[in-house]
């Protein structure tokens, strides 16, 4: 029971229950208040909780405020003062009001609440975020009942989201990563100075090098920039993983790698941006964004690679709002019904046209080659022509988009001939090319024309050593350019673009390294 002396005081309790996310079941209010009056109180109460019972406390002089209340506010029930002997007058109210409620309560949650705007760049932002770092949340439309409600209890407006509101009831307005992280029970501090082993990217690679690393007995530490997990971790089905005969989804991959890098104490931070790495001696000193740095006695760089923007007249501002890089997963569903294209012919586009072919009435794939033969695995080939309402559409490229509140057609055309047609469409989904994530690294790391870091025998050029280089042996077979750092999965060149192999590298840096820890 929460008791208050005013109406607005009354208001703030109720208030900050909404956003705990807990129940009110029964409303109980004096029509004479100081600031309000019992009806403008129980009014105002029940734009945030609708479902709770309402009685109005009146005396026998106010018998018409009671009536006033059942119309205006939809009372329940109305007691006159004095209520003696209670037993008689008051509890058996209460309970029918109890009763009442408890058929039909209002749901609670224990969930991260996000309002936010349909068609938002940054409220898609920040249910991405969520998403990929695997932590339950619940959508709330700013402009539907529900949403508007937990604005009202914030004491905001639509205009002030994304609104996210957490388990203990703390409102973030707008939030950045950092903050979100923070809140959501992500870790964003390391615990240490000094570690054996940074981690640096927290894809498929990444994990498998922190968990194998700190399985080992090295302090382990894993940073990742965004979420775990990496395109990998997008991946709506993955069917050639080894152990996995029915599939595995790249989330519940994610997911499990995750808990399993925790069982071994690795340290995972999220949010933390790496923006250089240079030698100090035998250690290596990672710096962050924010001016802190870290060191360790080896590194492992394992960044991954970015989808590559697709660089076409009008998308760029349509990012977010109905052009999206990647299987954006959390999107399927209101993708029921229509009509969505999908760009590119690689393996992360035929699982997402297979994924999202169970909502949508039709997924266009669009190619600039022949088929997709050259590209896609046979088994995704053979699933895409099993499934009726997928078409192939090769030989096009997107040439430019347009919309208003979000992407409203496309312009497309046949690059052989240069001959353009336009279609409507309000989702498209993209997965072209891959950019190494390695611009921090400057010039303390040997990579090649494309960006991705250059290892082992790929350093030695007619029997030369990597300018640099200072111990008496070659480059082991994942090492960089820089003694004690390794680079492992799709950000190093020549790599096998696989999962599988990406995990496989995560683990093989982990030996190398303690070939190297023995050798100093």
């Amino acid at each position: 029971m929460v008791r208050a002396d005013s109406g607005e005081a009354a208001l703030e309790a109720l208030r900050e229950i909404k956003l705990r996310g807990e129940q009110v079941a029964v409303l109980l209010a004096d029509y004479r208040m100081p600031q309000m009056n019992g009806i403008q109180f129980l009014e105002a109460a029940m734009d945030l909780f609708p479902r709770a019972r309402r009685v109005l406390l009146t005396a026998y002089a106010d018998t018409d405020a009671a009536i006033d209340a059942i119309n205006i506010v939809d009372l329940d029930h109305y007691l006159l003062k004095p209520w003696n002997p209670p037993e008689e007058k008051l509890y058996p109210v209460v309970d029918a009001m109890l009763d009442a409620w408890l058929a039909a309560p209002d749901a609670t949650t224990s969930d991260t609440r996000v309002v936010g705007h349909r068609w938002s760049a940054p409220s898609f932002a920040v249910r991405d975020f969520l998403a990929r770092n695997l932590v339950p949340y619940r959508w709330l439309v700013a402009d539907e009942p529900e949403g508007g409600r937990l604005l009202t209890a914030a004491g905001l407006t639509t205009e002030d989201v994304p609104l996210v509101v957490t388990p203990d009831g703390t409102s973030l307005v707008k939030p950045t990563e950092a903050q979100l992280a923070a809140h959501v029970g992500l870790t964003t501090t390391p615990t240490e100075e000094f570690y054996d082993l940074v981690v640096v990217g927290a894809g498929p690679a990444g994990l498998g090098a922190a968990v194998y690393g700190a399985s080992e007995g090295l302090r382990t530490i894993l940073v990742e920039q965004h979420a775990t997990g990496g395109q990998a971790g997008q991946s709506s089905r993955i069917e050639n993983y080894l152990g996995f005969p029915d599939g595995v989804s790249g989330a519940q991959l994610t997911d499990r790698a995750r808990r399993q890098a925790l069982k071994f104490d690795a340290e995972i931070l999220t949010t933390r941006e790496v923006v250089g790495l240079e030698a100090g001696g035998s250690t290596r000193l990672l710096h962050f964004g924010d001016g802190s740095m870290i060191a360790a006695h080896t590194v492992v760089l394992a960044t991954g690679v970015s989808y590559r923007l697709l660089d076409a007249p009008g998308l760029a501002e349509l990012t977010g709002r109905g052009v999206y890089y990647g299987s954006a997963a959390i999107e399927a569903p209101n993708c029921k019904g229509e009509e969505i294209y999908i760009v590119g012919g690689a393996n992360s586009a035929g699982q997402a046209a297979v994924y999202f072919s169970r909502y949508a009435r039709r997924v266009h794939m669009l190619i600039r080659g022949a088929d997709l033969r050259r590209s896609m695995s046979q088994y995704l080939i053979d699933q895409i022509a099993a499934i009726g309402n997928i078409e192939v559409h090769p030989h096009t490229s997107v040439i430019g988009g347009e919309g208003g509140e979000h992407l409203e057609r496309l312009h497309l055309c046949d690059p052989r001939s240069g001959t353009p047609r336009t279609v409507d469409a309000s989702w498209m989904f993209i997965f072209i090319g891959a950019e190494p994530r390695t611009e921090w690294l400057d010039k303390s790391i040997v990579r090649d024309e494309r960006g991705f870091v250059v290892t082992g025998t790929g350093l030695v050029v007619d029997g030369r050593r990597p300018s640099g280089w200072t111990l008496p042996r070659d480059p082991y077979h994942l090492e960089t350019s820089m003694p004690g750092v390794f680079a492992a999965g799709d950000v190093r060149a020549d790599s096998v673009k696989r999962v599988a192999s990406a995990v496989g590298e995560g683990a093989m840096a982990v030996s190398l390294i303690h070939r190297y820890l023995e050798s100093q």
